[in-house]
């Protein structure tokens, strides 16, 4: 993989908006091969930009870490017991 596409995801807080399109774009320039594209394929570079940076939010959106599933047991543990 094209070493100047970081990774995103961090276990404290989502990528902004900014670094979700930085690493689209990225990503669209090394499989297309363009840094640039021609104006007749402008269009289509833009476009996959787009598309990627939406398929990426998703991702990101379901995604669930280790500490989201223990979260759960966790509240349930810390719970006083009444008595």
């Amino acid at each position: 993989m094209c070493r100047n596409i970081r990774k995103l995801r961090q276990p404290d807080q989502l990528p902004t908006e900014q670094e979700v399109k930085d690493a689209a774009l990225q990503f669209v320039r090394k499989v297309s091969g363009y840094r640039k594209p021609s104006r007749v394929n402008e269009r289509a570079f833009n476009d996959a930009v787009i598309e990627i940076a939406e398929v990426t939010r998703r991702l990101f959106e379901h995604l669930e870490t280790r500490q989201d599933l223990r979260r759960p047991y966790q509240e349930e543990v810390l719970e006083p017991v009444s008595r």
